[in-house]
Order: C-alpha cells, then sequence, then structure tokens
C-alpha cells in the first residue's frame, strides 16, 4: 500500500506537530489566570468564537464565567472585561499597565509600521502625539473654527438629498461622502483633489481590514509564512498609492506655503502638522517626519468617515423606531432653527434632545463594540487573579453598556435615561465607553458626534422621512455585520420629502 502526501499536507502535519511538542515542552505556569472555558491543544478557545459578531458571543461567556475572563486564542492570552466596575480597575487603577497597543497585522501595514496615536506604543512619542491631537487638532476651539467648513459641506449634502426627492436613498452612502469632504477640507484647507481615490481606498481598507484577528495574530510562529497572503498584499498595495497622494500633498505644501512658527486660529491640520515637522513646538524628544504626518492623515481619514458614518446610521434608525423620540427630535431642531437657510454648529450645541439620542445609540450600537485591543506590559491582579504580561486586554463596551444592573431594559432606546441619571461617553463614567477611556480613549470624540449631529439635525429640519419598499420603521432589519466596525447588514434605506 502506497501513501503519497501532497505539500498543503505535510505543512499542516509539520505545523499540528510543531505546536504540540511546543505545548508539551512549555514551561507550566502558576500564576492564577481569571476563569474561563476549558481549552483545546493549539486553538485554545477558538471553536468558540467562531461566527460574525464577537462582541455577542463573547458576552454570552462573559455571563458564565465572570466579567474578568481568560480565554487561549491560538498562541495568545485574552482577558475581556465586560462589566464597569472591571473596566474601571483594569483601564484605570491599571491603566499604565495597559497602555499598550496589541497591534494586528493588517493595523500596523496601514499606519506605517504603528505610527499615529491609535496604534502607537506608549511613550514619549504617543505623548506628544496625543498632546497634537487633544491641543491642536481636535480641541473644542479647534472643531469650532472647522463649522463653517463643515457648514458648506453640509449644504453640499442637504442639495444631494434634494435632488433625490421622493426617492430611495442609501444613507450610508450619503454620509460617507459628506464626512469624506469634510475630513478632507479640515485637513488640508480645501478640497482635496484626489478625493474621490481617497475614498474608495478608505473603502477598500475598510472591507479588507474587516477580520479582527488574522491567522499570524493568532499563532506568531506562523507569521513568516503569512506575510505574502493575497490580503496582506492588496494592503500593502492601498497603503503604496496612499503614500504617493500624501507625499505629493505634502511636499507641493511645503514648496508653495510658508510654515509658521506660531498656531494660527484658521490653520489646518496640515499646517499644524508640518509646523511641529519645521519647528518642533515644545522642544519634544524627536522630530516628526513625513512618515508621522501620513500615518496621522490616514487614521484621521479612516477613523473621521468610517466610524462616524456607523454612528449617524444607528442614531438614525433608532429614532425612527420610536415615535416619541422623533416627535421630540423634529420639534426641537425645528424650533432652534426656525426660517434659517441651514443649520450651523452653534444651533446643534443647543439640541440637548438630540444629543440624548445619540448618546443612547452609540450605548445600544458602539462604533467599536470591542474596543481597540490593548496589551499588557506587566503582570498585575484583580480580585486575586492574575492578567499576565503580554495578554491581549479586550474590553467588550457593549457588555459593558447592556448590562441591567446599570441599565434598566438595556436593549430599549431611552434617550431619557440621562436625564434621570447623568452620564457623558468621555471616558469618566465606565458604565459608557463607546470611544474608550483613560490613556487611550479616542481624541476625537467631539469631532465625530458634532458631524454626526450636524447630519441627522439637518436631515430633520429639511425632510420628512419615510422607510423605503413601503416598510414601517418597526420592520427596519437591525441585524447587524462585523466589519471594521458593527455595521447595519441591510444598509438603511429612506425616502426623504420636503419638510411640510
Amino acid at each position: 500500500m502506497e501513501f503519497s502526501f501532497s505539500f498543503p499536507a505535510l505543512c499542516i502535519l509539520y505545523f499540528l506537530l510543531f505546536f504540540l511538542v511546543k505545548q508539551i515542552l512549555k514551561p507550566q505556569s502558576h500564576k492564577k489566570l481569571p476563569p474561563g472555558k476549558r481549552t483545546l491543544p493549539i486553538i485554545g478557545n477558538l471553536h468558540q468564537l467562531a461566527g460574525l459578531l464577537p462582541h455577542r458571543t463573547l458576552k454570552s461567556l462573559s455571563d458564565k464565567h465572570g466579567p474578568l475572563m481568560h480565554l487561549k486564542m491560538g498562541e495568545r492570552s485574552a482577558i475581556i472585561v465586560s462589566n464597569a466596575r472591571m473596566a474601571k480597575i483594569v483601564l484605570h487603577n491599571h491603566g499604565l499597565a495597559v497602555a499598550d497597543r496589541s497591534v494586528n497585522t493588517v493595523a500596523s501595514i496601514m499606519t506605517y509600521n504603528s505610527l499615529g496615536v491609535t496604534c502607537a506604543q506608549y511613550g514619549d512619542y504617543w505623548t506628544k502625539l496625543r498632546q497634537i491631537y487633544t491641543l491642536e487638532l481636535l480641541s473644542q476651539k479647534k472643531v469650532r473654527s472647522f463649522y463653517s467648513c463643515f457648514e458648506d459641506e453640509l449644504a453640499n449634502f442637504v442639495e444631494s438629498i434634494k435632488s433625490q426627492v421622493g426617492q430611495p436613498i442609501v444613507l450610508y452612502d450619503k454620509a460617507s461622502a459628506y464626512l469624506y469632504a469634510t475630513i478632507c477640507r479640515t485637513i488640508f484647507g480645501s478640497v482635496c483633489k484626489e478625493q474621490e481615490k481617497m475614498m474608495k481606498i478608505a473603502k477598500k481598507t475598510s472591507l479588507l481590514s474587516g477580520t479582527p484577528l488574522r491567522l499570524e495574530d493568532l499563532f506568531p510562529s506562523m507569521s513568516v509564512f503569512c506575510r505574502f497572503s493575497k490580503t496582506l498584499k492588496q494592503l500593502r498595495g492601498l497603503l503604496q498609492e496612499v503614500d504617493d497622494i500624501l507625499e505629493e500633498i505634502i511636499v507641493e505644501r511645503e514648496k508653495t506655503t510658508e510654515i509658521l512658527k506660531e498656531a494660527k486660529d484658521d490653520e489646518d491640520m496640515l499646517s499644524v502638522l508640518l509646523r511641529h515637522k519645521w519647528h518642533n513646538p515644545g522642544g519634544a524628544k524627536f522630530r516628526i517626519t513625513n512618515a508621522d504626518i501620513k500615518a496621522i492623515i490616514f487614521e484621521l481619514i479612516l477613523a473621521g468617515t468610517l466610524s462616524v458614518t456607523d454612528v449617524t446610521e444607528w442614531a438614525m434608525v433608532e429614532i425612527l423606531r420610536d415615535p416619541k423620540s422623533l416627535k421630540k427630535v423634529y420639534d426641537e431642531v425645528r424650533g432652534i432653527c426656525k426660517d434659517k437657510k441651514r443649520v450651523t454648529g452653534y444651533d446643534v450645541e443647543k439640541m440637548e434632545y438630540m444629543h440624548l439620542c445619540v448618546k443612547e445609540s452609540t450605548r445600544i450600537h458602539p462604533a467599536a463594540p470591542l474596543l481597540v485591543p490593548r496589551e499588557c506590559r506587566e503582570d498585575f491582579e484583580v480580585d486575586g487573579y492574575t492578567v499576565p504580561k503580554g495578554a491581549w486586554v479586550l474590553t467588550n463596551c457593549w457588555a459593558v453598556q447592556m448590562d441591567p444592573e446599570v441599565w434598566p431594559e438595556p436593549e430599549k432606546f431611552d434617550p431619557e435615561r440621562y436625564i434621570r441619571n447623568p452620564m457623558d461617553f468621555y471616558g469618566s463614567n465606565f458604565e459608557l465607553i463607546p470611544f474608550g477611556t483613560g490613556r487611550r480613549g479616542c481624541p476625537g470624540i467631539l469631532f465625530g458626534i458634532t458631524n454626526a449631529e450636524l447630519m441627522l439635525a439637518a436631515m430633520f429640519y429639511h425632510f420628512d422621512w419615510e422607510v423605503a419598499d413601503g416598510k414601517k420603521p418597526e420592520d427596519i432589519d437591525m441585524t447587524e455585520d462585523f466589519g471594521a466596525g458593527c455595521i447595519m447588514k441591510y444598509p438603511l434605506k429612506l425616502v426623504p420629502h420636503l419638510a411640510k
């Protein structure tokens, strides 16, 4: 009897033997890890995480094993945080121990090898970038200075919808077009000549990076065999296209514009970054390079469009499905903006009920239900359990925000719950952390929320809405899909009518 083995079969056999021997020879740890499901050899708990909605799967497991749970994801240990008390202990009390990012392969590629504020490791570089973001790029003063830009693009957004009055529109497409235009203008100071191309690249990047973790992230020992995969090759190609566009813009700006030493109220984001490159304000230990600038710009484009579009779409559908909230939003928006030609940023600042609606929507539908993973820098203890150095720390903020002990009827859309129990989503209330908290909380919350609320206010001011295909609002399919974030599986289709 003859046996013949194909090359793929030999590779699989090799890897199985390799991991089995590695498991046998691995020193046994005596650390008391948090509770969790029993693991299988090699794959750990991966078989229990199969499915498209990891935040819901992890919540089901945490309901059985507790709000601090240990899982084995291939070769990696993961600690899952699933309620507000644990979020405060791990992310606040031990914030420095979990200040590093766990950067997967896709994120590393798309951030120029972990440059920029999102994926950079904790240290002087990250601290300086964080200061630039919070004090100069995305501060309240800076966001207000962009109001005229927001309002100009909002007028285009409204006109685009008016051109299709009485016809079905896909809200996601309209919102993302507005956001791409807005973020490009705030970054470059004018319409980017390659804006359409950048939009297409960002969308392709989102689709290709939809898988949260890849084989090489779960099994670092196999990374050498995965680096030439088709997906990674496509992502590197997209990054090269982005790099070419941004390099040309930066070089042209440096040739044609004087880079000032002092900040100006009306300077765009690129001017801020070039000022730090050329004049090193504050005497930082490093000088920003073109690579840093390109990484920052691309992460601003991705975060400022994809996640904000998700926030807008989910808020719209929740408001439409709740007649009481819908009436209050219409009354508030049309009362504040009465007889005006367009909605302004300062109008939106007065819209208290609109803000409650967006806040409640982000509680039920956080754009990133699993916050960007962190990596433990050192061992520390929580309730007698060890969180080990090198472990991934995953915060299931969706589970935190659906805790019935904190949120009565958590599945119910109830904006008025914040009147009874005031909380904000800026990171100080650990029961509500859709944008993260602590050192690694999102620095762009105000920019994103302002744009989401501007779009919603404009839509409710200028138009009356009905669901496409003759459906009632309560019949809208709320099925989730998991891509770069948690999105509607079936994009929301609406029919606009001019406001009466």
